[in-house]
């Protein structure tokens, strides 16, 4: 993450469009796997790229002042990958947090981890407590890293929560709404997406953020993840500034 960043004309959609540009952007980083294999790589080549894409996305959104970025790391279905991959991803992690931690840092950017740490290597655990512990005072952009995550497992554990707090006493189940339910995620104090990016052409959310994005807008992109660039960030921009969010009411476009 080294270097100045390029400025990046956010487009004419978003000079134009009245709401602007979108306060929280989320992506699936989708295609390492079928990057690597269309240039008879390893995974794991696809895998390394992919992180140089993620410090990509970093630096332009900085640039463009998005708030902040949520990157889906690891699902909770990972796990079902081939064992020496997946020990390739925990490598990767490490790498990424001990050699751009500083950086980050530096440049004023919060780490954020969601997602279930209970049974993570203890290396792992500390690796992203000591993240979001350097970080935590830190007001640029906002760096959402969902990392072992299922929208669902996340939903679950909420309602456990909730549950233990109604048998405790502490909460009325009368007194539940949508507000509480919030507060329980694992986003908590972080605001839904307005723009949910997905690279390879796949279109579906794959359990990702199942709560918070139900009036986020989609946009999916051809291209695999260690492709995407400044440009491919732009016009997804462009994208979301074209389209009129309504959120059930009427178009502000139409009145």
């Amino acid at each position: 993450m080294s270097g100045e960043a390029k400025r990046v004309d956010p487009g004419f959609a978003c000079r134009e469009a009245g709401e602007g540009m979108p306060a929280h952007v989320a992506i699936i980083m989708d295609g390492n796997g079928r990057w690597a294999a269309q240039r008879g790589l390893p995974r794991f080549e696809g895998h390394r790229r992919g992180v140089e894409a993620i410090r990509r996305a970093v630096r332009t959104a900085g640039v463009l002042g998005i708030r902040y970025l949520t990157v889906y790391s690891f699902s909770a279905e990972n796990w079902r990958r081939p064992a020496d991959e997946v020990s390739d991803l925990m490598g990767l992690l490490k790498r990424f947090v001990r050699h751009d931690l500083a950086e980050l840092h530096a440049n004023n950017i919060r780490v954020r981890i969601i997602g279930e740490r209970e049974g993570l290597a203890s290396d792992i655990r500390l690796l992203l407590d000591e993240a979001e512990q350097l970080t935590r005072s830190n007001t640029g952009l906002t760096l959402v890293i969902a990392f072992n995550y299922g929208g669902r497992q996340e939903i679950v554990s909420a309602m456990r929560a909730l549950a233990r707090q109604v048998k405790e006493g502490s909460l009325d189940p009368a007194d539940i709404d949508m507000d509480t339910v919030g507060a329980a995620l694992d986003t908590h104090g972080i605001p839904d997406p307005d723009l949910v990016i997905r690279t390879s052409g796949e279109q579906r959310v794959s359990n990702f953020l199942t709560w918070q994005t139900a009036y986020s807008e989609f946009v999916f992109l051809p291209c695999y993840w260690p492709d995407f660039d400044e440009a491919a960030f732009k016009s997804a921009i462009d994208e979301y500034c074209r389209r009129d969010r309504r959120f059930g009411g009427l178009s502000a476009r139409a009145v």
